[in-house]
């Protein structure tokens, strides 16, 4: 027993040596989607602030593909020691449970809470000059000319495919879900007119609203977001519709917990300077502070249950 104890004391002297030369050198943050795509614009600007607040560069490492299976298993299985962080969606960390049988990572057991960065909604859009003028005339015109309008996506599990899946269901309609392999190529068939509507993250589309090149007519959120009071919610047509995507930060499980803590406090005060949270707003996400490790276990836990109905409703079952 005594030799336990002294072994368990020693643990924690390492650790807390550990966590205070932490970090004595660059910090690579894991994302699973390309350079340029919303949740890479947002680790970037997390990135830059990180790394003037924590001297050493915090470097973005896009390893995108495979359903965020590359860049969440690449990240899981790096070594558990704070210089390997992930960049999480609603997908990689909750949705993939759901729909596949066998992942190469385990979204619960193979990482450490760390902080939350923001709510991500996702919105319903048209080419600027489509004469679908609203969120009710689209659902009027699939209703009255059944399989002839189509909803780009980014797959049926994906999250802006499982919105889609959603909406036709709830919507009673036949309209075409029409897959992408990314969401930059969705947007693209969508400004060439080839493609009904979009279903996509406000991030990844903001910029091209702001250029009047598409038009947003509807968040998929519960609520009207912050910045875009003029949309109306998808709620106001479909009554109890509620599906915001967001963003997270977690570690390799094993990460000590000094270590953990330390950057979840240098997340939040990256998330609560005004220059950086208006800078992720203006790419889409909503953000309030990192909250704590905790919090984002217990947000976690709950998403997962809210998931594992949801799929269920729409009937996507594990492949």
């Amino acid at each position: 027993m005594k030799v336990l104890l002294y072994v368990l004391a020693l643990a924690a002297i390492a650790g807390s040596a550990t966590a205070q030369t932490y970090p004595d050198k660059p910090i690579r943050l894991v994302l699973s989607q390309p350079a340029g795509s919303g949740p890479d614009n947002v680790g970037r600007i997390i990135s830059d602030r990180l790394t003037k607040q924590m001297g050493q560069p915090v470097v973005v490492d896009n390893k995108p593909g495979g359903q965020n299976q590359i860049g969440a298993q690449n990240a899981a299985r790096s070594a558990p020691d704070g210089y390997t962080l992930y960049l999480g969606t609603t997908a990689a960390l909750v949705t993939n449970a759901y729909l596949f049988k066998s992942l190469s990572y385990d979204p619960l057991k193979d990482f450490t809470p760390v902080g939350f960065i923001g709510k991500s909604p996702f919105a319903v859009l048209v080419e600027a000059s489509s004469p679908i003028t609203s969120f009710q005339d689209f659902i009027a015109r699939a209703k009255a000319k059944p399989g002839e309008l189509s909803i780009a996506n980014e797959g049926p599990k994906t999250f802006s495919g499982m919105i889609g899946r959603l909406i036709v269901s709830r919507a009673k309609i036949d309209a075409t879900l029409v897959p992408y392999v990314s969401v930059g190529a969705a947007i693209q068939d969508t400004l060439g007119g080839r493609v009904s509507v979009l279903v996509a993250d406000v991030a990844s589309t903001a910029q091209f609203v702001k250029q009047g090149r598409l038009r947003m007519l509807a968040v998929t959120s519960g609520q009207r977001i912050e910045g875009w009071k003029q949309v109306e919610t998808v709620a106001e047509t479909l009554p109890g519709f509620d599906m915001v995507g967001w963003m997270a930060l977690v570690a390799p499980a094993g990460t000590p917990p000094a270590i953990v803590s330390r950057v979840n406090a240098e997340l939040d005060k990256a998330l609560r300077d005004k220059d950086a949270a208006d800078k992720i707003h203006n790419v889409g996400p909503v953000t309030e502070g990192a909250g704590s490790p905790a919090q984002l276990g217990e947000f976690l836990a709950a998403e997962h249950r809210q998931w594992a109905q949801i799929t269920k409703e729409i009937g996507v079952l594990p492949e």
